[in-house]
């Protein structure tokens, strides 16, 4: 209901859950495994945690913090790992094929 997904050409994904107010907004990535090939994909967040980030009481200061206008069709993204931390959301459980990016900007 609140975020929507977003297909674009980031170097890192091509589709993730964009939540929108205003002009400025913030895309949310979730890795994704595919047993057989072994490899990993980055794409939108799982539907049941879309509305649990948006209506957490932390969500409007975090998006303030990190959001930005639309650059080259492509928004500030951040993974769904760094925002359940940031809001103090219980994590999903890591698993060890998982990639974790170092820097703050996706």
């Amino acid at each position: 209901m609140y975020g929507k997904i977003y297909i674009c050409n980031h170097p890192v994904y091509n589709r993730c859950t964009l939540y929108l107010i205003g002009k400025k907004g913030l895309a949310v990535i979730q890795q994704r495994r595919i047993p057989e090939t072994k490899s990993t994909y980055w794409t939108e967040i799982d539907p049941w945690l879309v509305d649990a980030l948006y209506l957490n009481e932390g969500f409007k200061k975090f998006f303030d913090d990190r959001a930005g206008e639309c650059e080259d069709n492509l928004y500030p993204t951040v993974t769904i790992r760094q925002i359940m931390w940031a809001l103090k959301m219980k994590p999903l459980k890591r698993e060890r094929w998982e990639t974790c990016f170092d820097r703050r900007n996706i």
